[in-house]
């Protein structure tokens, strides 16, 4: 995509908050310049599953180029500079005060580029008690509340992929996006701060207002829901579990009469509405597995396709790998094209340039040419 062609990308950035953020401006067509320590993002080293390389890093550091700065020498922190004062967005998320001990003065650089859009994404952002505390995944996951409402009754369970970091990393997407919008109209940049506790936290706000405002506090429930039943997994004969989603007393009734084989059913007290089959969940739930379990988890889905009913397979690994509704897209990692999961928009009449994971530093000896004047040249 070439939406966001000739827009200059400088990203200062580690792990995966910051290089999500910055990997969807590269897919839209900015050119991202990724800097990074001697030795590469940390992330490179998460582990070395896809032809030698990190899964998290080829995940979301396609398109890139790649320079590695030392910031410890005044030289590097001056061609950095040089380069945010050419950058049409600058992106990072160091730890708490790294950028000011650096001597990256956002304000001097916005005099020589008034047009800039500088986005900070930190664990806490810059203000409160919090605010020079680290922050991982985890940790916000715990902090937020998320791992609360998340897990089994008997306890709380972590979410299974970065989701606070992803959530801090499509925020920053999204207000950089709008940032450049405003530009446009206002001829300015902005200052735009992002933590992952704030993204995560907006991402609270249903089991937040259920709790302040209706004194309901949320419950783990595993895949069962917590307001409607039957809504869980359910085990099939064949090992294999399905999902089934009820989500009217019409979507009930038929199920009743294809799937439970008793029309009669919904009349009966503890059966007839929502709020009673959730008194009366054990009962029902029990009901539902004994008929699912009789069944392959095929048949369950075309039993739950005649009555009109939502499902959803468990799936495992194989199952996401096959799984027909997937589009795939190519990456580059070294010598090999390498098959990844599209990004989530499909852009129609906008064909997939195939890009490439940047090994540590690739660009760097044409970067430093590049940004180099009296001041760098030396470098």
């Amino acid at each position: 995509m070439s939406d966001l062609q000739n827009l200059l990308v400088v990203s200062l950035e580690h792990a995966v908050a910051a290089p999500y953020a910055s990997c969807k401006l590269a897919d839209a067509g900015a050119r991202v310049i990724k800097v990074e320590r001697p030795g590469g993002d940390f992330a490179r080293n998460y582990d070395h599953l896809v032809h030698g390389e990190s899964a998290y890093f080829v995940w979301i550091n396609r398109g890139k180029e790649s320079i590695c700065l030392d910031l410890k020498t005044e030289a590097d922190r001056c061609l950095l500079r040089r380069m945010i004062v050419e950058a049409d967005v600058f992106l990072q998320n160091l730890g708490p005060g790294v950028i000011e001990r650096l001597g990256i003065d956002i304000g001097e650089i916005r005099k020589q580029n008034p047009k800039l859009v500088f986005c900070s994404i930190s664990g806490y952002g810059s203000e409160g008690p919090a605010k020079d505390q680290k922050a991982y995944d985890l940790l916000i996951q715990a902090e937020t509340g998320l791992s609360a409402i998340n897990g089994l009754p008997e306890g709380p369970a972590r979410v299974g992929v970065s989701v606070c970091d992803i959530a801090a990393g499509m925020t920053a997407f999204s207000a950089i996006l709008q940032a450049l919008i405003g530009r446009e109209k206002t001829g300015v940049g902005r200052d735009i701060e992002v933590s992952l506790f704030h993204a995560m936290a907006d991402w609270m706000n249903v089991p937040y207002l259920q709790y302040k405002y209706g004194h309901h506090e949320p419950k783990r429930m595993g895949l069962n829901h917590p307001t409607i039943a039957p809504y869980g997994a359910f085990a099939c004969s064949d090992g294999k579990e399905i999902l089934i989603s009820i989500q009217n007393e019409r979507e009930w009734q038929n199920f009743c009469k294809v799937v439970l084989q008793d029309e009669n059913l919904p009349t009966v007290e503890g059966w007839r509405s929502n709020s009673e089959r959730i008194a009366n969940r054990a009962e029902v739930d029990a009901k539902v597995a004994s008929m699912l379990i009789e069944m392959t988890r095929d048949e369950a889905i075309e039993k739950a396709k005649l009555a009109g009913i939502a499902y959803g397979r468990l799936s495992d690994m194989d199952d996401l790998i096959s799984h027909p509704q997937h589009r795939f897209v190519g990456v580059r990692v070294g010598d090999n094209e390498i098959e990844v999961l599209a990004p989530g928009a499909l852009m129609k009449g906008q064909p997939w340039v195939v890009p490439s994971v940047p090994s540590v530093g690739r660009d760097s000896e044409r970067l430093r040419g590049e940004f180099a004047d009296e001041t760098t040249d030396a470098v």
